[in-house]
């Protein structure tokens, strides 16, 4: 018998909810404004959501997933950590309000969790994901399960730090991370104010702007010692990228390819695969969904 799991996904600007079935399939999808000025509105649009999800399927839906920014508590029932945003989130228990039981995970974690569930990293014991976008996140996959960590921290790659020498410090006080070094919420620092946007940015290098190049590949190269660190710890069998930032494409992997022939450590000349994501923006609302499959599955 088919199995069905709605995944909610709730960023600053959009809540992006699907149904799943048991292979990975959407066979719905809704949206969203979240409007997160005011907590009651994008609670109330939430439930919404999957009282309209379930009248378009018809079909029972066996469990519910949602992924947040911020770290889960040790129960994956709710968004333990996330100051400064989404206020009203902060241990928040869904399954109290949706009226099912509600399965709360790290939106990154939940990317991570879609890609090895139905992605690129499917069938893979070990993987890595690296989502770069306002900022850079991740998660690990250690023997085929999602690897959360104490405090639900794991994966945290953009926080890795790729310039010690600097006076600048991340959110979490790291100095030099690589989340400051390529993640658009750098940009107009990076560049001096001459752009605003990674796309810009890109486009510019594309042209063969000297500074743009400069500075991009700057980057690509810091980015490519976080990967070799995160092999070099983890040893998974793929690593893939995800987020806006990775539809940069051969602008991206390019230099990142190269930069890895000179940070890669390559015992008996084995390279990790470093592969782009399967999921776009619906990445965080269907992990969330196989997150569920799976803990029922558990149970």
């Amino acid at each position: 018998m088919t199995r069905f799991a709605i995944g909610i996904d709730i960023g600053g600007t959009n809540i992006k909810s699907v149904v799943v079935d048991a292979s990975g399939n959407v066979r719905h999808e809704l949206r969203a404004e979240t409007r997160d000025a005011s907590d009651a509105q994008w609670k109330h649009a939430i439930r919404e959501l999957v009282h309209n999800l379930r009248q378009q399927h018809g079909a029972p839906i066996d469990v519910i997933g949602l992924s947040a920014p911020g770290l889960a508590n040790a129960a994956n029932t709710a968004i333990e950590c996330m100051p400064g945003r989404l206020l009203g989130l902060e241990n928040f228990v869904w399954s109290d309000w949706i009226g099912q039981q509600v399965w709360v995970l790290n939106d990154a974690h939940a990317a991570m969790t879609a890609e090895a569930s139905f992605g690129a990293a499917r069938g893979k014991r070990h993987a890595v994901l690296l989502t770069l976008g306002t900022g850079v996140g991740g998660g690990i996959v250690i023997d085929g399960k999602l690897y959360q960590g104490l405090g639900q921290m794991a994966g945290h790659f953009g926080h890795t730090t790729v310039d010690a020498d600097t006076h600048l410090r991340d959110v979490t006080g790291m100095a030099g991370s690589i989340e400051e070094a390529i993640g658009n919420v750098s940009v107009e620092q990076r560049t001096h104010g001459r752009y605003k946007t990674t796309h810009d940015l890109v486009a510019a290098y594309r042209a063969g702007d000297t500074f743009a190049t400069w500075t991009w590949l700057t980057s690509v190269r810091r980015l490519a010692m976080t990967v070799a660190s995160a092999v070099n710890i983890i040893s998974p069998e793929v690593v893939v990228i995800g987020g806006g930032i990775a539809q940069a494409g051969d602008a991206l992997y390019g230099p990142l390819r190269d930069f890895m022939e000179l940070y890669e450590w390559r015992p008996g000349g084995k390279s990790t695969p470093i592969v782009p994501a399967a999921f776009s923006d619906l990445a965080g609302a269907i992990g969330a969904a196989a997150f569920a499959l799976s803990k029922s599955d558990s149970k």
